[in-house]
């Protein structure tokens, strides 16, 4: 669907769907779901809908295939690729779920939730907390992100190293397909191999082939025992080696390691209140080490200790720090969670977000510093993230006192050079942050032919008349 206007009758037959209070048209009241997180993109909508019910979404999607209206469903707007953001110049209709936000059902029991598909993510952890239960996606932005949307982009997080990712975490869906079908697989079942498994396509679909609007997602019981630790290393190396250590003694209680460089830590205690550097003196890379026990405090205790223990005798550590208390843990958590935020203050930030498997990270970390740094003298790598699971937010901040509009000018040529060395390595150009409009093309160009055009045929079938977010992932 190309047209950049639309009809004033077919506004007010959507608006008669949800009701004029929630069919909004105000420059005032479109701007905030014009453009995302980064400000990289800036779309157009002559109308957004914010529909209560499963029901009302249906008939959304049949007006909107009926009449040939793009639909882009919204629901945190905290996605980093664009895939949220409707397209400029064009007259797509924004589809948000925030108003279907409940949380339908807890069952401690069999260990699973059903949430709406705009329920945040923080209150579906609530939720969980007080059946005595864990939902273990964490995000920085998990106070506004939603359910849809983690799914929508196969969200991972920091505790994808114990417990997967959304694709994992979740066990059935309910979707509105673009015709306005209503899809009920709301199956709260562990073993169901009864066909092909169609939640596997809506996941990390990005909104492209239906909306999620509800979700059986995964619980696990609450970890007795829990301890963290900021530890310094001489290298990427000496980190890779003590997480192989950390691994073999700790199995499945090791819920969290993640990667940090000096800069990072620099430019985080700087820029953002209340962080400062855990250790007393500057080491060139960091690791924050999370272990989780399921029987007691004191499993964490001993086994956190024997892990740093050995990573001191095995010459790997040169110095640690072992939160004391559940504030201090916050407080580790929050200097790796601030850590993307706390880039803005420095300028121009070209991002990436790929992965490498785990024995390639020193190699590629070494190859594209150097790389990076040959083709822009001054540049600053932040090169942070989940280490366990191989993903990389290999951020570049701009040298000290350059033109920040000439540096981010760059940033496809930066991508080139960090992208050709992931791909070098067997790696993935996203690993948790989805495709969207940024990376949509640069997909079309690395993938084999026959992979793009079974995505193609995806796409549609699910939506024959092309209207849902349309050029988002994939281009037809």
């Amino acid at each position: 669907m190309s047209s950049t206007s639309i009809s004033a009758e077919i506004i007010a037959r959507f608006t008669a769907i949800v009701g004029e209070k929630y069919a909004l048209r105000s420059e005032a009241d479109l701007a905030p779901h014009l453009i995302e997180n980064r400000g990289l993109y800036h779309g157009s909508s002559p109308l957004l809908l914010k529909p209560g019910s499963v029901e009302e979404v249906s008939a959304i999607m049949k007006l909107a295939t009926e009449t040939g209206t793009a639909i882009v469903p919204q629901t945190g707007n905290t996605g980093l690729v664009g895939g949220q953001t409707p397209r400029e110049g064009k007259a797509d209709v924004i589809l948000s779920l925030e108003r279907m936000n409940r949380i339908r059902d807890v069952d401690p029991v069999a260990n699973v939730l059903v949430a709406d598909g705009g329920a945040i993510l923080a209150e579906v952890q609530k939720a969980a907390e007080a059946h005595g239960r864990l939902f273990p996606l964490s995000l920085g932005s998990e106070g506004s992100c939603r359910i849809g949307g983690n799914l929508s982009t196969n969200a991972g997080g920091t505790a994808v190293l114990a417990y997967g990712n959304m694709r994992q975490l979740c066990l059935g869906l309910e979707v509105v397909l673009p015709t306005g079908e209503i899809w009920d697989g709301l199956r709260r079942l562990k073993k169901d191999n009864t066909g092909y498994d169609l939640r596997d396509l809506f996941i990390g679909a990005e909104g492209t082939l239906g909306i999620i609007t509800g979700a059986v997602l995964k619980l696990f019981p609450q970890p007795l025992g829990h301890q963290v630790a900021f530890a310094g290393f001489s290298s990427v190396e000496d980190a890779l080696a003590f997480f192989n250590l950390a691994s073999s003694l700790c199995g499945t209680s090791l819920t969290g390691f993640e990667l940090m460089p000096r800069f990072g830590v620099e430019i985080t205690a700087r820029n953002i209140d209340g962080v400062r550097d855990p250790l007393e003196t500057p080491h060139d890379w960091y690791v924050l080490v999370d272990i989780s026990t399921s029987d007691s405090a004191e499993t964490a205790e001993r086994m956190m200790n024997a892990v740093l223990e050995q990573g001191f005798e095995a010459g790997l550590v040169q110095d640690a720090a072992i939160a004391s208390s559940v504030a201090q843990q916050k407080a580790l958590w929050h200097m790796r969670e601030s850590m993307s935020d706390a880039q803005k203050p420095e300028g121009g930030s070209i991002k990436h977000d790929v992965s490498v498997p785990v024995s390639k990270i020193p190699h590629f970390m070494n190859e594209a510093a150097e790389a990076v740094t040959a083709a822009m003298p001054g540049a600053r790598i932040c090169a942070f993230g989940h280490m366990g699971d191989g993903n990389i937010h290999y951020n570049i901040s701009q040298p000290v006192d350059a033109d920040k509009d000439a540096f981010i000018a760059r940033w496809h040529e930066m991508n080139h050079i960090v992208h050709g060395l992931v791909l070098a390595h067997g790696g993935s150009i996203s690993a948790e942050h989805g495709i969207g409009q940024l990376k949509r093309d640069e997909l079309a160009s690395i993938r084999p032919a026959i992979e793009m055009e079974l995505m193609r045929r995806i796409k549609r079938a699910f939506d024959p008349a092309g209207i849902m977010n349309p050029d988002k992932v994939v281009r037809l």
